[in-house]
């Protein structure tokens, strides 16, 4: 069927080039466009959501949002779903026809991110946790609850048309964007679904494959980070599940390093953890007078709520008769100008290779390393404010994950696909690194901290081997 130019619109994207997408016009009453999912308000609110939390404030050109995001998303799965769909088929049974499982994937990276609060992460860990939820549940409750009905109507993508009697379920894009969990069971969910998760969940998908080119490209760290198209290329559906051939392994491998040095160089700046420290302090204190309660049970007032209007807010305070609100306003407005009360004096950082290599370091217990630091100082200073950061990356996982999020290797010389996680090659990366800093309020001090911290590192050394 020649393609119905008459349905498709373009965007430009710096990362992927034309991204084409299903408009408005020309389609039959009642049919809804993947345009009016784009358009609809609680994707718009994705414009208002920085895609780097708070590392925008120290990179000055990352000043690119969830929206651009989300989009470079959909794409790469319209992407992958061309390069991988036959291979799906030959490894699951009553697989729906390739433009439903596009529409569907598609429809997934758009929405995969629709629960985000602002500052992302940050609001999961500061504030989301609380109730037990994570962004995924909200985005989840917003795609079943909010757009499972206009989701029903989509028809076509600019690939194809889905078949007559099929129908995109707003629960399947809700099962897909959600990491699987350890208590979740997949029952209900065809094979081919529970396979497919692996393009949201795993080493390498669809999300963190856009997310590292387009905030590589952004902060200016590397233009051509990784070559996404050679991992398509040598990725395919096996009955394992997602699985890459050898000769795209050292691809794969770059694509995990060069992730870990955007986790290093950006995402766990010193100056970005010394501004999330200082949001650690205000959060608490300000959400009561923005929003409360858990997000899901007023998704209504939910909508409203982004990082745009947050940092407005919070900026108007300054300026209040009220006088605790007085207080917190100039709080953030020196946070917004960048005056941030902490700064690093010392950072290690440490390399692991196995599972317990972390649990069986000093670094398991920060508080106590902190502690053990503060008795080395000279009495004058020992009791002056600090603060600890610890900061984790996991190269890669250290075990079998629960369904649907593992990924596996074809060696031809090998036979049958394994895990990938078994692979010697794979196996010479690290498991994680972590990055432990100290912060004061001057660096009037630093040479002490770092005396104190290396005393501290030394004797647990020492006990280590001497055990």
């Amino acid at each position: 069927m020649p393609r119905d130019f008459s349905t498709e619109s373009l965007s430009h994207d710096p990362i992927h080039g034309y991204i084409p997408f299903v408009s408005r016009s020309g389609l039959p009453p009642g049919e809804v466009s993947e345009q009016e999912i784009i358009d609809h308000p609680w994707v718009q609110r994705m414009r208002h959501i920085h895609q780097l939390q708070t590392a925008w404030w120290v990179f000055p050109s990352a000043e690119h949002m969830r929206f651009q995001h989300v989009m470079g998303v959909m794409h790469l799965a319209s992407r992958v779903i061309d390069a991988w769909y036959d291979s799906l088929c030959d490894a699951c049974p009553n697989v729906p026809s390739r433009p439903c499982v596009e529409s569907l994937a598609r429809l997934a990276g758009l929405l995969h991110d629709v629960g985000h609060g602002p500052f992302g992460h940050f609001f999961d860990d500061h504030y989301l946790d609380q109730f037990g939820v994570t962004h995924e549940d909200v985005g989840a409750a917003i795609i079943e609850h909010e757009l499972g009905d206009l989701l029903r109507r989509i028809r076509r993508n600019p690939n194809g048309r889905l078949q007559p009697l099929e129908e995109i379920d707003p629960r399947q894009v809700s099962f897909l964007i959600r990491r699987p969990r350890s208590t979740e069971s997949a029952e209900g969910h065809p094979l081919w679904l529970q396979k497919l998760r692996s393009l949201f969940s795993g080493i390498y998908t669809v999300d963190n494959m856009d997310f590292v080119l387009r905030d590589a490209y952004m902060t200016g760290i590397n233009t051509r980070a990784v070559d996404v198209a050679r991992l398509i290329h040598y990725s395919l559906f096996t009955p394992s599940g997602l699985t890459i051939h050898a000769r795209g392994l050292p691809t794969l491998i770059h694509f995990v390093e060069t992730r870990a040095n955007l986790f290093r160089t950006v995402y766990f700046h010193r100056t970005v953890r010394a501004l999330d420290l200082s949001l650690e302090e205000l959060f608490p204190q300000t959400m009561p007078h923005l929003f409360e309660g858990n997000p899901i049970d007023n998704l209504a007032r939910y909508r409203q709520f982004t990082e745009s209007s947050f940092l407005v807010d919070v900026q108007r305070w300054a300026d209040a008769s009220d006088p605790v609100l007085k207080e917190l306003g100039q709080q953030w407005r020196a946070i917004l100008c960048r005056e941030v009360s902490w700064k690093m004096a010392v950072e290690r950082t440490v390399n692991f290779h196995t599972a317990g290599a972390e649990r069986m370091s000093i670094f398991s217990a920060p508080d106590l390393v902190l502690e053990r630091v503060r008795e080395r100082l000279p009495r004058a200073i020992c009791n002056m404010p600090l603060r600890i950061d610890v900061a984790r990356h996991y190269h890669r996982p250290s075990g079998r994950l629960p369904a649907g999020g593992q990924n596996y290797l074809l060696d031809p010389s090998a036979g049958a696909p394994q895990e990938l996680s078994d692979d010697e090659l794979f196996r010479a990366l690290p498991l994680s690194f972590l990055i432990f800093r100290i912060y004061t309020q001057d660096h009037l001090h630093d040479a002490d901290l770092h005396a104190a911290l290396s005393s501290v590192l030394g004797e647990a050394v020492d006990a280590r081997t001497n055990m």
